[in-house]
């Protein structure tokens, strides 16, 4: 009786140790202004996305999952656990974008637990020593400047001079190298080759490749996009933005098929992050009934498609979850897989949820929340005036947009028509929670009046690095009362994308 009873123990408890196996290893690929319909197996008709569909059945998809607008400020979100404005970060440029000091990190929590992170691409919070990720927990960095490779805005924010998306500049843990190939390739390859020495170590890891890719400016080599050209409402620019998302997926299953071969899929939770914002330049083809896109408070500008696979920790395939989530239940959930204890600081910081009870089972009880979204972006000593501007509030059912537009999302997901009229007291229920949040974010705008740096840190180091100065016509550009402008390339070292083994 005693053995019958311990082997049903056991046999009961046998999948509780199989969740709890040990720390997983944590991978999160986010491509950049990506759209919920530019995927072939969420309804676009001309897109060939063949890993992220196959992934999509081997997954639980989260189908109505939210993140901010625009691109720092979802980075800002996802690196802290707490919404973008309550980090500083209300814009892209002119410091604006540039993580607070003060917020306790996603990789520096993880560091608690053991884990070793690198990061891949875009970080985009901050270019300056103090702010970027070598400073706020990464081990291994390997990224471009500013919001896109090329940029160059006023401020803090901007790359490499001349930089482009073949043979770029990139940074890597402390200078700068010059590389050859194609942006996402190296970003992907890099990431590649990291992983490999921290599994061969038997280290666990978090890999964050968020990449620049699909992000203007829309430069790729030919073969990446041609066949698009010509296919129904496909234009060669919009192939080229095609062709960036087509890149991105066949590296992204180039990747799932490593972790296969080296023995570690079942126990690394790989998490497909559809986009940082709304949709883009593909929305003329496809943009899955929303309405609105990125920069954007309508569904179109915040609702992305996001992947989680993890064999071993029990989360079920070819599922989905209709709970309302966002960027914020990144960290919390972290915390709980990884087991990391939060300091009182840390606890307050977080306000998002942890979705590992939908993980388990996307039926699980949810209780209802609501989702702030806002834009920014307003003009210096404008934000009382920008309140309501591309302003945001949302339920699992009502969303309310600008104070003036209320949709019904379950009768009209598509944002057809306002219903404003017909539900005052949900409309003052959504203001009232809106009005508390606006002011107690307040405090918390530590970048509003930053003067602007005279040069940007990224390309002052450039030149520092491998010599020379900016012409007078690049410091005009720099200067923050002058409009963005973008500089001349110069000669550093070459650096070839190399896959690990």
């Amino acid at each position: 009786m005693k053995t019958t009873v311990t082997l049903i123990t056991a046999l009961l408890l046998a999948p509780l140790a199989l969740n709890a196996a040990s720390k997983p290893n944590i991978i999160l690929v986010m491509p950049d202004d990506v759209g919920y319909g530019d995927y072939a197996s969420l309804g676009n008709p001309v897109m060939r996305t063949p890993s992220v569909d196959a992934f999509k059945k081997e997954s639980l998809l989260f189908t109505q999952f939210h993140v901010s607008p625009t691109c720092a400020p979802t980075r800002a979100a996802l690196m802290s656990g707490r919404h973008e404005f309550k980090n500083g970060v209300t814009h892209t440029i002119l410091e604006r974008e540039r993580l607070a000091l003060s917020t306790y990190t996603l990789p520096q929590m993880l560091k608690s637990v053991g884990y070793t992170s690198g990061i891949f691409g875009k970080w985009h919070l901050g270019d300056e020593a103090a702010y970027r990720p070598e400073s706020r927990g990464f081990d291994e960095v390997y990224i471009h400047g500013g919001g896109g490779i090329g940029q160059t805005f006023p401020g803090s924010c901007g790359d490499a001079p001349g930089n482009t998306n073949i043979n770029p500049t990139l940074w890597h843990n402390g200078t700068f190298e010059r590389t050859t190939g194609y942006c996402t390739d190296l970003f992907f390859a890099q990431a590649l080759t990291w992983i490999d020495a921290q599994r061969r170590a038997k280290q666990p890891f978090f890999a964050y490749i968020p990449l620049n890719a699909a992000h203007g400016p829309h430069v790729l080599p030919e073969e990446y996009y041609k066949h698009y050209v010509g296919k129904s409402g496909v234009t060669e620019a919009t192939a080229k933005f095609l062709g960036m998302i087509e890149n991105i997926d066949t590296n992204f299953g180039t990747l799932l098929t490593k972790l296969k071969d080296w023995g570690i899929a079942d126990n690394t939770l790989v998490i497909y992050f559809g986009s940082d914002n709304g949709g883009t330049a593909g929305r003329s083809i496809f943009n899955a009934g929303m309405k609105g896109g990125k920069n954007t408070t309508y569904q179109g500008g915040t609702r992305v498609p996001v992947f989680f696979r993890w064999p071993a920790g029990g989360i079920p395939a070819g599922a989905e979850c209709a709970a309302l989530s966002a960027h914020l239940d990144i960290f919390p959930t972290f915390a709980e897989i990884t087991g990391a204890k939060l300091s009182p600081t840390a606890k307050q910081q977080i306000e998002g949820r942890s979705l590992l009870p939908l993980l388990k089972n996307p039926k699980s009880e949810w209780a209802d929340r609501t989702l702030v979204h806002h834009t920014g972006r307003w003009a210096k000593g404008k934000i009382a005036e920008a309140k309501y501007d591309k302003s945001g509030i949302q339920n699992s059912r009502f969303t309310l947009v600008h104070n003036a537009e209320l949709y019904d999302l379950q009768a009209d997901p598509g944002e057809t028509t306002n219903v404003i009229a017909a539900h005052p007291e949900v409309v003052a229920s959504l203001r009232a929670t809106y009005d508390q949040w606006w002011n107690d974010m307040q405090p918390l705008l530590v970048n509003e009046n930053v003067t602007p740096v005279r040069i940007n840190p990224f390309q002052e180091l450039y030149y520092k690095q491998f010599g020379g100065s900016p012409t007078p016509e690049a410091l005009r550009r720099m200067d923050p009362n002058s409009a963005p402008g973008g500089e001349e390339a110069g000669a550093p070292k070459k650096r070839k994308a190399k896959a690990g083994k």
